[in-house]
């Protein structure tokens, strides 16, 4: 089942790059902007990494977090994220615990049966963990509004 905005976002438990575990209940007194990826190493989710990496210090101004969230490994994420001078967490839910918890689950991607990603989107919970706001792309290969994800941050103020 999906969580939707005004439900308590659910917490997890997942590896980032650095193979430690990190939970989103550490972020609490926070607000936390969930970016979920669909794959690292690709052009879209490269992009959109890049640009919200580029904006942290923004979201940071607003007292939010910002992490990011794809199914891979935290081998190749940490590549990635070095790649990139990523400056926010990667999580790693390559059992893919969190994109079903979240509704988010993209089956079969670039027609590769089984293969189960997650989808793009980005949701934004409040500092007491409720789901304030939430944007899924219609399909993997589109961006966010990154204006919207910082308008939806800044409303929480």
């Amino acid at each position: 089942m999906a969580v939707e905005v005004g439900q308590s976002a659910p917490d997890f438990t997942l590896y980032d790059t650095d193979r430690k575990e990190r939970s989103l209940s550490e972020f609490k007194g926070k607000n936390v902007v969930l970016a979920f990826f669909p794959g690292a190493f690709t052009g879209v989710c490269t992009t959109e990494a890049c640009t919200l990496r580029d904006n942290v210090d923004q979201f940071n101004a607003m007292n939010a977090q910002v992490v990011g969230i794809t199914v891979d490994g935290p081998f190749a994420q940490k590549a990635w994220a070095d790649q990139n001078n990523v400056n926010y967490p990667f999580l790693s839910d390559f059992g893919r615990e969190v994109v079903n918890q979240y509704g988010l689950a993209f089956p079969n991607l670039a027609g590769l049966e089984g293969y189960v990603v997650a989808n793009r989107a980005v949701v934004v919970v409040d500092k007491a963990g409720v789901v304030r706001y939430k944007w899924v792309a219609p399909n993997p290969g589109t961006e966010p509004d990154y204006d919207e994800v910082k308008k939806a941050v800044s409303s929480l103020a």
